[in-house]
């Protein structure tokens, strides 16, 4: 089941974008006004930061001479698209789905939790192998600081940085994988020029606290710098950082919607030997404009500067999905453009060398997943759990698909051994099997088939049925969870089964109230003596300890002796 879209806001919707009106409306006159000797101060000479890289060790990702390189000195340049991982935690499967497509690199969205949830070190630290077990270069930013200055609601970058240096311990040992981005667009329209010196006190304040990964820093105005501000204070910005190993990220929306204003603005810090990438960037035509996304990648593609596209997926306003609902397999006509089109990330995308001694040259496929066992069936959906595959490096996913007379159609994905398949016909047969693959892209042969009937309408077979599920507590690698099962209906229910499964591969290790069998995430629980029956009207409570890991989301379904329970 797909994550619901949050009330919350999401950014880039287009009342979001509104913000940059003004930005819209004057940016022929500033941007073009902006002359790149004027703009961007001279070329760093002999002895300044621009040569700092080169005498220091590298630490992994690092800059030399404007670029963006690996600890071996290779050249990278990112192709990849951003990704909503803090409004949408369950959706983890889209580090995979985007490096299916082609991508090297994702900017994941995470909280310091000044406006938003804040993901913590677990959270962080399962991003980041993640996207190493998909062979992504990790972009991390803190979205808190989204318009500062002009939406009240947003934070410091000096939270942000406090954030980050609080992660010290998980950064640690991956400067090779991760950039840190301080903050996104951390600053709005109103008074830009008050930018710079936050920008360069959380520099100073990460590198103090002994931080050496590539820092990345988000432009003003929205990320836009339709006045010029990041433009002309770069250098500055650039030799405030001791180890040189600093990168600048351009938003490019409704602003830049002539070829001339995009090329100026790169080509200004490409002439000044600045390091530079399209940290963001949208394609689709709005009420203020329509951004010249062809000019964007060829120019990137021409001067070897990277580009992340806003976004996978999950915007309030679906006008920038990349895939419509998650979904790699129904791409919008932006995500074609993106993965597909021409100077695209299909076309263009390296994958960084840091991997180059592990999944290229594996050839050899994960294992044959267990078969699938059917819990929580409903009229319209169904979830299925197996056991593991296993492989010699490994097993980063695992394909759901129906066969029908010979022919096999994909339904689901999955990162752990569970996927609830929904759209489904009521009183209707159905069969479903399972592929694991690797990170190379090795697929294993197709797991055993199960057959499934959906029901016809719901219900249990001695009156109806409610849910309740709640986590009491947890802890790091654990919680606790309470199960209220209700009789709504007008006859006593003896004895019975519940059946539901834990999408994130969570695991219990006791229960009370009841007994519980699990066969990879699907669990089934009988009763105890003393909740075999549950009078009309009565309710029942199983509690349980379990284990987990960085994510804890509750079942999507239940259902009693076959019959689907209402989830209030």
């Amino acid at each position: 089941m797909r994550t619901a879209r949050r009330d919350t806001p999401a950014p880039k919707t287009l009342v979001a974008r509104l913000l940059t009106g003004l930005a819209a409306l004057v940016a022929l006159v500033v941007v073009g006004a902006l002359a790149p000797g004027a703009a961007v101060a001279q070329s760093p000479g002999a002895g300044t930061a621009g040569d700092r890289s080169a005498a220091a060790p590298a630490a992994g990702l690092h800059i030399g001479e404007g670029r963006l390189l690996e600890g071996n000195g290779n050249d990278f340049v990112m192709r990849g698209v951003n990704h909503a991982h803090t409004w949408y935690p369950a959706e983890t499967q889209s580090l995979a789905d985007v490096k299916a497509l082609g991508a090297n690199s994702v900017r994941v969205v995470l909280s310091d939790g000044y406006r938003w949830s804040e993901n913590g070190p677990e959270d962080v630290a399962a991003v980041i192998e993640q996207c190493k077990a998909n062979r992504l270069i990790c972009v991390l930013e803190v979205h808190d600081t989204t318009g500062y200055g002009e939406d009240t609601a947003a934070g410091a970058l000096d939270h942000a940085a406090d954030y980050w240096i609080g992660l010290k311990d998980v950064l640690a040992g991956q400067e090779d994988y991760v950039v840190v981005n301080i903050g996104n667009e951390p600053w709005g329209n109103t008074d830009p020029a008050g930018w710079t010196e936050p920008t360069v006190a959380a520099i100073g304040k990460l590198r103090a606290a002994g931080l050496r990964h590539t820092i990345m820093v988000d432009a003003p105005n929205w990320g836009q710098d339709w006045q010029g501000v990041m433009r002309a204070n770069a250098q500055s910005v650039y030799d405030a950082d001791p180890t040189g190993n600093l990168i600048f990220s351009i938003h490019m929306y409704s602003v830049f919607d002539t070829a001339q204003e995009i090329t100026d603005y790169l080509n200004a810090f490409v002439d000044a030997r600045l390091p530079l990438l399209i940290g963001e960037f949208g394609g689709p035509a709005d009420q203020y404009g329509d951004p010249d996304e062809d000019t964007m990648m060829a120019t990137a593609e021409q001067l070897g500067l990277g580009y992340l596209a806003w976004s996978w997926s999950g915007n309030t306003d679906p006008v920038l999905d990349l895939a419509t609902d998650f979904d790699p397999g129904r791409l919008s006509d932006w995500g074609e453009r993106i993965f597909h089109g021409a100077n695209g990330i299909a076309q263009t995308s390296k994958e960084a060398t840091v991997y180059g001694d592990g999944a290229p040259d594996d050839t050899q496929a994960p294992t044959a997943p267990g078969t699938p066992a059917a819990t929580a069936v409903t009229d319209t959906s169904v979830t299925l759990g197996w056991t593991a595959a296993t492989d010699d490096t490994a097993v980063t996913g695992y394909d759901v698909v129906r066969v029908d007379d010979g022919t096999e159609t994909r339904t689901a994905a999955s990162t752990t051994t569970t996927a609830t398949v929904t759209g489904l016909t009521a009183g209707t047969t159905y069969t479903f099997a399972v592929y694991a693959r690797d990170a190379a892209g090795n697929r294993s042969a197709r797991s055993a088939a199960v057959e499934v009937t959906t029901d016809e309408g719901g219900g249990t077979p001695d009156g109806a049925c409610s849910v309740g599920y709640r986590v009491v507590g947890e802890w790091p690698g654990g919680f606790q969870g309470e199960i209220a099962v209700r009789n709504t209906g007008s006859t006593a229910i003896t004895p019975w089964t519940l059946a539901f499964a834990f999408p994130d591969g969570q695991t219990i290790t006791h229960m009370w109230g009841g007994t519980a069998t699990q066969n990879a995430g699907a669990v089934s629980a009988a009763p105890a003596s003393y909740t075999a029956t549950i009078p009309p009207g009565g309710t029942v409570t199983l509690g349980f300890t379990a284990q987990k890991g960085a994510t804890n989301t509750a079942p999507a379904a239940f259902s009693l002796d076959g019959a689907a329970c209402a989830t209030p």
